[in-house]
């Protein structure tokens, strides 16, 4: 068991507290290893009635995943990258199909894999420290962990907005777009947790309980320009859009898209026109199981890491660099499905 996940019985409910401050609690595969045994512990424990996922100190919830882990594994034959994505992604597929009910805590920074292990809870607390965001396009990557199914669900085009630009949310925008159930004041939360490890069966009237009205939500002030102006599938036409309105809105989002892989925007386009008809959340895992299996070995992903988190210049050279040099055939060879001895399977 390792120390950087912290899991005990409080009353009649179990919890799990992620416990790597260091990294603002970014997941490692001994992270979601130990995930995975406490829950399954958990699934027939009478004494069990609820699960609760929060972090144990510091700021931020989950920053995501163990980055330079990946781009390391990468460069060199993936298998360590692909272990920790299948673990993961039996990690995020198991919370979703959770019999019991579980509580995520979005307390802070909830991003990549912090969206994964909230996202599946039937409640979602959010506070006024809440920083949501899919920011992957800018590394290279895609919004994995199950963001082609999350963003798809999204009213109008907002999910593709935030898979594109990698916008950052708070806890009031989270509540008004359903990403999160509740919005309560942090200094409420240890009351909160407190209660339902007594009370389980009143989860939902405790979290009304002790809920305050949330601030207005902006993202909403900007919720016809964004259905104006991600409005298609194709990357190309986004720009495009984006190009052609002088507005100051419109400009910084062009500015943005622009420090973006081309790549992986795309690639997160396709996700989540794809994502949206997934029959299950099955087979949306076994969909970003392949496309994280080949996008970690390609040089976009290397290369982000690089600008990004290890030297810091933040100023990558995307291959392709712009939109158009992306063609299907390459999106097409990183949707393809791998063979069966590969495939992602659920635990």
């Amino acid at each position: 068991m390792t120390n950087d996940v912290l899991t005990q019985h409080d009353g009649k409910a179990a919890r799990i507290r992620l416990n790597r401050p260091k990294a603002i609690h970014a997941l490692n595969t001994a992270m979601c290893v130990a995930i995975l045994d406490a829950l399954d512990a958990w699934r027939t424990d009478p004494d069990v009635e609820a699960v609760l996922i929060d972090h144990a100190e510091g700021r931020g919830f989950c920053a995501g995943g163990d980055i330079r882990m990946l781009a390391e594994s990468g460069a060199k034959d993936g298998v360590e990258a692909r272990e920790f994505f299948h673990t993961e992604y039996r990690m995020n597929h198991r919370l979703f199909t959770y019999a019991k009910p579980i509580v995520a805590f979005m307390d802070g920074i909830t991003m990549g894999g912090g969206v994964g292990l909230s996202q599946p809870a039937k409640y979602r607390v959010a506070t006024e420290n809440t920083r949501f965001a899919m920011p992957e396009t800018g590394i290279g990557l895609f919004p994995d962990v199950g963001g082609g199914w999350y963003l798809s669900r999204l009213p109008g085009r907002i999910g593709q907005y935030l898979a594109l630009t990698g916008h950052r949310l708070d806890g009031a925008e989270c509540l008004a777009l359903g990403l999160a159930s509740q919005y309560l004041p942090s200094d409420r939360l240890d009351e909160v947790k407190a209660r339902i490890a007594a009370e389980p069966q009143r989860i939902a009237v405790i979290l009304d309980e002790l809920s305050a009205p949330a601030p207005d939500a902006r993202i909403l002030a900007h919720r016809d320009a964004i259905d104006r102006l991600f409005a298609s599938d194709v990357l190309e036409e986004i720009f495009a859009a984006l190009e052609a309105d002088p507005g100051e809105w419109a400009q910084a989002q062009l500015a943005t898209l622009r420090t973006k892989s081309p790549q992986t925007m795309k690639v997160s386009l396709r996700l989540l026109h794809e994502g949206a008809m997934m029959p299950t959340f099955e087979d949306e895992m076994r969909q970003e199981y392949a496309v994280g299996a080949h996008v970690v070995q390609r040089h976009d992903f290397l290369e982000g890491v690089r600008a990004v988190i290890v030297d810091k210049d933040n100023a990558p050279r995307w291959d392709p660099p712009t939109p158009e040099g992306v063609t299907d055939h390459v999106i097409d060879q990183i949707f393809a499905p791998l063979p069966d001895g590969e495939a992602w399977t659920p635990a």
